[in-house]
């Protein structure tokens, strides 16, 4: 029984290694490139992130089990709100009142009222999936057209400062650091989740809160281990573009691509309780993106403490939709 232990130790170790060897690479390759840390963010570290997501949904479709699928993507979004913005918070204070998020922002809560519009149809088939991963290209588009324009205009300006960034460190270190932070996050977050459910068996704790727990919350290590390195470092763009942009991806490119595998048929459940506080998780950034608020430890506390009532509400009214049986 010490094996499990040692793996579930291991693969939290591998995580939080990952986490911080992509957000070196992610930084010194955006100044690199003359591309916002934001934007770098929002498209290689959150595909990086979301990358255990995809796996599972796709795997969950392939064995017939399609619900897994949907609770997966939900059940991670609100816990990278909730949990992931919150757990770093109470270590360092996150500067978030310095980062331009508005646009990619409403672009995250675009994806999800087209994702919960999509719902009441009661399936994701092959069409949703296109609508969904049509929304994603448009979005990847705006960023690289974004990217271009910043990259003119600094041209002449000396590049941002940031802590971590190397400006000499060579190409092949910062392939290297990528590379790393996106193998290493699935492989440590598999071996934890595995491990984890391994202990939880052998200890008599049920399916129900396996399911709730370590599916959800252990899908989005990657994005923790991520956003509490970005926060160490004092880099506030990660860690918020990472979370924002693992959210979007989840909805249009994860459940996209799972629903062309095969369809996804949604639970009522989802319909009148999982889906509304995914999207009222999502507003709740709106003091961080609009009123220029930082996200403080006491917000850190809130947002932990909302995410465990949410646990609770869940344990005692019933399993959700998407808890494994």
């Amino acid at each position: 029984m010490l094996m499990p232990w040692l793996l579930s130790g291991l693969g939290l170790l591998i995580l939080l290694l990952a986490g911080d060897a992509l957000v070196k690479g992610a930084v010194n390759l955006s100044l690199r490139l003359g591309v916002p840390a934001l934007i770098v963010s929002l498209t290689i570290v959150a595909f990086g992130t979301s990358a255990p997501e995809l796996l599972i949904s796709i795997e969950a479709v392939l064995d017939n089990a399609p619900g897994l699928a949907l609770g997966n993507v939900v059940g991670s979004n609100t816990a990278n709100i909730l949990l992931v913005l919150g757990i770093p918070a109470l270590l360092a204070t996150m500067h978030t009142s310095e980062c331009n998020t508005r646009k990619t922002y409403n672009f995250m809560i675009a994806a999800s009222v087209l994702f919960i519009t999509l719902a009441f149809r009661g399936v994701f088939d092959w069409i949703a999936g296109l609508v969904l991963l049509g929304a994603l290209t448009y979005v990847l588009t705006d960023q690289f057209r974004e990217a271009k324009k910043h990259r003119k205009a600094c041209k002449n300006h000396p590049a941002e400062e940031l802590e971590g960034v190397d400006p000499d460190m060579p190409g092949w270190r910062i392939a290297v650091f990528m590379v790393l932070g996106l193998i290493g996050l699935p492989l440590g977050a598999g071996l934890l989740v595995d491990n984890a459910t391994i202990i939880a068996h052998a200890y008599g704790v049920s399916d129900t809160v396996i399911g709730l727990t370590l599916v959800a919350i252990g899908t989005s290590l990657p994005e923790l281990a991520t956003t509490v390195m970005a926060a160490l470092r004092r880099q506030a763009d990660v860690a918020l573009g990472n979370v924002i942009g693992s959210n979007m991806f989840n909805l249009l490119a994860i459940i996209g691509i799972a629903s062309l595998v095969g369809p996804i048929n949604v639970d009522p459940g989802f319909l009148q309780f999982d889906l509304w506080v995914m999207l009222a998780a999502s507003l709740l950034l709106i003091p961080f993106v609009y009123l220029s608020k930082d996200i403080t430890r006491g917000w850190g506390i809130a947002l932990s403490a909302l995410y465990a009532l949410y646990l609770i509400v869940v344990l005692i009214c019933g399993d959700p939709a998407w808890v494994v049986h």
